[in-house]
């Protein structure tokens, strides 16, 4: 086998064996159709559900509203003129869009260090992890995806501070993740999965 041969078949492989699953599942809308194509996401959810007490429904709808289930998500570039790149709108990342800071506390406080953004095992975990600890701190209900929701977007601060309420396209949002948890729910009993 010749030495540039080698080399390409060693990069695919290396490239092949790196690769993640970042595209998103075909039909958003139907929760059943994201299992059945994505059986492990179903089996991330449900081990979050376990650990933590949220419901699958709400991690489901929250995960649609962040990243539309793209593992490798970011938020947008930002530029100056219109033209002059000057870096993306926050760290946001992965399935989660959790920030950095947010996913360094994570990781330390759960003991998880080599969780990553782009695994949605780790990135469910991550969504129970912060929505028990708004549950435990602020009172709000695990099964509630509207204040979970807000909470998670605003931060916990935010969220206590009420700063959600001079933001009604956020308050539109937070009902849409609500409206999608309900919508999942019923979905996922229909189709034995709950």
């Amino acid at each position: 086998m010749s030495r540039p041969f080698r080399a390409i078949v060693l990069t695919f492989l290396v490239s092949a064996c790196g690769s993640s699953q970042y595209s998103a599942p075909r039909n958003l809308d139907n929760a059943c159709s994201i299992v059945k194509e994505r059986p492990a996401y179903l089996a991330a959810m449900q081990k979050t559900e376990n650990r933590w007490g949220v419901p699958v429904p709400v991690q489901m709808a929250t995960i649609y509203q962040e990243s539309k289930f793209i593992g490798n998500a970011r938020t947008p570039h930002q530029f100056a003129l219109g033209v002059i790149p000057m870096g993306r709108q926050s760290s946001a990342y992965g399935y989660s869009q959790a920030l950095d800071a947010t996913w360094d506390d994570y990781r330390r406080s759960s003991g998880r260090r080599s969780a990553r953004r782009d695994n949605i095992r780790d990135a469910t975990d991550f969504i129970g992890w912060y929505m028990n600890e708004s549950s435990r701190k602020l009172g709000i209900s695990k099964a509630d995806a509207w204040s979970q929701y807000l909470a998670y977007h605003e931060g916990r601060g935010g969220f206590s501070r009420g700063t959600y309420r001079r933001k009604d396209w956020l308050v539109r949002v937070a009902n849409e993740v609500s409206d999608r948890a309900v919508d999942y729910q019923i979905q996922l009993i229909t189709c034995g999965k709950r």
